[in-house]
């Protein structure tokens, strides 16, 4: 009787050292089994979720006579006292270029914003133009419903640090980002390195962006480096435009 208790004793105390043998082993296993093996273990008892996935097409908006009237062509002159011909001779060739590509601050446009270096009310000109600013007929509503259907919206301008009183006075920033202005980057549309540094910051192929602009040669400019281009003429034809792309939005009574 004495022999088979210790018989049994001993199988008993063999089973459980090999069970904890066994539990040891499969823990080193685990902490030290290279990556893939590890990813298999523990992805049996893990739950994935899918990324949002990003919506597309990015559209990239021009702003002045996309969506913003431009006061340069009658409001400036007015201020001046001058025909735009008139005023066209007048100016610097290229200080408005330079102030667009950030490369000069509005002082220094003051001196140079005529060739015989006269001076003006710096600060008269900013309201004229401040006062000029406003949204194109229909486009505020057209970048509402874009906004309500999640697409994501960025600037794509040509324009100086003025672009913040465009912003205080109409709140584009509701509907898009101001995320690529000349001001800012250096460079200026139709220079092709300005397109490809746009595709290359959003992360998408050139072909997943819809370009916008009143210019023609800046929608040729993005159509040449893949992207889809629409020449701007209003927000009605704009509106059609996008639906033959894919992009379709509810806008009643545009």
């Amino acid at each position: 009787m004495m022999m088979t208790m210790i018989g049994s004793n001993k199988a008993f105390l063999m089973s459980t050292t090999a069970a904890a043998t066994a539990t040891a082993m499969n823990t080193f296993e685990l902490f030290n089994s290279k990556p893939n093996v590890i990813e298999k273990k523990l992805n049996r008892a893990s739950v994935s979720y899918d990324a949002p996935k990003r919506k597309l097409p990015v559209l990239l908006f021009d702003v002045m006579d996309t969506i913003v009237r431009d006061p340069f062509y009658q409001d400036i002159p007015a201020f001046f006292g001058m025909p735009m011909k008139e005023l066209l001779e007048c100016k610097h060739p290229t200080a408005w270029i330079e102030f667009e590509k950030g490369l000069i601050d509005e002082d220094e446009l003051a001196r140079k914003f005529f060739i015989d270096g006269r001076e003006f009310d710096l600060e008269g000109l900013k309201d004229c133009i401040r006062s000029g600013y406003s949204y194109l007929d229909g486009m505020q509503e057209l970048l509402q419903a874009l906004r309500d259907d999640n697409f994501e919206i960025h600037a794509f301008t040509n324009y100086p640090i003025w672009y913040e009183m465009i912003e205080d006075k109409l709140k584009l920033s509701a509907y898009l980002s101001w995320t690529f202005c000349s001001c800012n980057t250096g460079k200026r549309k139709p220079d092709p390195e300005f397109y490809l540094e746009v595709v290359e910051h959003l992360g998408v192929e050139p072909c997943e962006c819809v370009f916008i602009d009143d210019r023609p040669s800046n929608v040729k400019c993005a159509v040449e480096i893949g992207m889809r281009g629409l020449c701007f003429e209003n927000a009605d034809s704009l509106l059609k435009d996008l639906s033959q792309l894919g992009v379709n939005v509810s806008l009643p009574n545009i």
